[in-house]
């Protein structure tokens, strides 16, 4: 009997210290930042770092600040795609460029979501903030020149009226609450139609009006289109942490976990800056401004964890789509002394380290040893299989293919979870990680600027170059060759974590120096669209 005790207690203590060690179903939040740069967040670049980023910088002294960690493309739609599925995006019809304006849906309608997965443990699911991967919008090729307006058109005519009505009045399906969440509120792409916030499944209101031309000017909204009467793009960013911190609150008092998603609008354009936060940075310029409010919304939903009391078990992530924008002043803001991408090559839409090496935070306590640094290569991608493996359950074969688990890391390893990662520039050009190495298929930077170069291949090695400035493909022609080899496995076994090979959705053309975005040159697309790139 003595013994049974004994073995009882023992038992006793360690399942109390494996709870300790990992919260049981820990409340997720996920919040994603559009446009902001890997030197925008102040503790990535304090020496040419210009911008105070305090409340970033505090999620970081809470938790681990990740140096290498990507999205899976320079630009915006494709790495939504990868982050909120475990899946590159090139497995799909997304070969280049982004969803378009009132475009389809990107996610199928059986894949899995971290959405999803959470739901499945029984987490209340929202999504606060930019989609940007499709939905039906109840626009008929027939009507599309009534949404999609010339820039010229200042005045919308009952025609116009008349099609919106009948397309807004209606639910519009496939779109966030059909892929894993429960509720969603936000505006679609705030730089483009329609301009009015989208709750579930319905716009808050009909559009009845074309947005004032003052408003497609200066880095404001970029495509002209309907509207609500008397829209305005400044209160988009403080409206929706003020939804994040209304489902905190909620959540926390029906005492259910749930999962946060929270896409940011900023400090993408539109660069609509409240009248708290101009002239705040010491740059005199309105990205930096619109930065720094993007951090005091990030505050807020930090603020309201500790305020409802759910912080010490909530495990949250925090990252950015991409690079950021080089047109939003990026070389003028150099010339004062802050770099956006701190010491990497090139900007949003590059496959060079600057369009998608990006702010990477995970903050868990009881897990996650505060003020953590780690080097290792993550992806944004992996978020779905972590998630998996701190609710306790396996991933199916068809979802999560190119997830790798974070948990190790968290745990304080120092051991690398993924031997390799894709990250691909604007116009689909890939760039293959191996360890250090880099491999580049093609010239320049893959973007819509145009950046010369006639190499077929570059070849970097990162721990000795993290500027990309030495190409040491002609110098390393096995090791090209192999990684050329290991691009193609990856390819065709639809998949890069171990597990039954699945088919892509598409013919995959990544490594054959991308798929130009169609109907458009890269000279063209970067002439005075600029901020239509997300």
């Amino acid at each position: 009997m003595k013994s049974l005790a004994l073995f009882l207690a023992l038992f006793s203590l360690l399942c109390v210290q494996a709870t300790a060690d990992t919260p049981q179903k820990p409340n997720i939040v996920v919040i994603l930042a559009d446009d902001l740069g890997y030197g925008d967040m102040h503790c990535n670049n304090p020496e040419r770092g210009k911008i105070p980023t305090p409340n970033m910088d505090r999620l970081a002294a809470g938790g681990m600040r990740f140096t290498d960690g990507h999205s899976s493309s320079g630009v915006c739609s494709p790495s939504r795609y990868a982050l909120l599925t475990g899946r590159y995006h090139w497995r799909t019809r997304l070969q280049s460029g982004i969803v378009g304006v009132f475009g389809e849906p990107l996610i199928a309608p059986d894949r899995l979501t971290i959405a999803g997965l959470a739901k499945q443990h029984g987490h209340r699911t929202a999504c606060v903030g930019k989609w940007h991967l499709g939905r039906d919008w109840n626009v008929t090729q027939d009507k599309r020149a009534l949404f999609q307006v010339g820039p010229k058109a200042t005045v919308a005519t009952d025609e116009h009226r008349t099609a919106w009505r009948e397309a807004f009045s209606k639910p519009m399906g496939n779109g966030p609450t059909t892929r894993g969440f429960d509720e969603y509120f936000g505006t679609d792409v705030p730089n483009w139609p329609p301009y009015c916030f989208i709750e579930n499944d319905r716009t808050v209101g009909i559009p009845t009006e074309l947005l004032p031309a003052e408003m497609l000017k200066n880095h404001l909204a970029s495509l002209q289109g309907p509207a609500l009467k008397n829209w305005k793009l400044e209160p988009i960013l403080p409206t929706l942490g003020d939804r994040a911190c209304e489902f905190i609150a909620k959540q926390s008092q029906a005492k259910q976990p749930f999962l946060l998603y929270m896409p940011l609008t900023a400090p993408h354009t539109p660069l609509a800056v409240t009248e708290e936060w101009k002239g705040k940075s010491s740059l005199g310029m309105t990205y930096p401004d619109f930065v720094m409010e993007t951090d005091a919304v990030i505050g807020r939903v930090l603020d309201a964890l500790k305020k409802n009391g759910v912080a010490d078990n909530t495990l949250v992530f925090f990252t950015s789509d991409n690079g950021c924008a080089p047109y939003i002043g990026a070389k003028e803001m150099e010339s004062k002394g802050h770099f956006p991408s701190g010491p990497l090559r090139g900007y949003k839409t590059d496959v060079w380290e600057g369009g998608h090496r990006v702010p990477y935070v995970v903050r868990w306590p009881g897990v996650v040893k505060p003020g953590g640094v780690c080097r290792q290569l993550v992806h944004q991608a992996d978020i779905m299989a972590t998630l998996a493996d701190v609710l306790g359950t396996k991933l199916p074969n068809n979802a999560g293919e190119d997830s790798f688990s974070l948990l190790p890391l968290l745990r304080g390893e120092d051991k690398p979870v993924r031997a390799n990662a894709v990250s691909c520039a604007a116009r689909g050009m890939a760039g293959l990680r191996k360890g250090p190495w880099k491999l580049i298929f093609g010239a320049g930077g893959g973007g819509y600027e145009k950046d010369g170069g006639t190499v077929p291949v570059q070849l970097f090695n990162l721990d000795d170059d993290l500027g990309e400035t030495k190409n040491l493909a002609a110098e390393k022609p096995e090791l090209v060759a192999e990684m050329k080899a290991l691009m193609e496995k990856l390819i065709a076994d639809g998949r890069s974590t171990p597990g039954a090979a699945q088919k892509n959705d598409v013919e995959v053309k990544i490594h054959k120096g991308g798929p130009a975005v169609p109907g458009k040159k890269p000279a063209q697309r970067a002439k005075g669209k600029r901020a239509t790139t997300k």
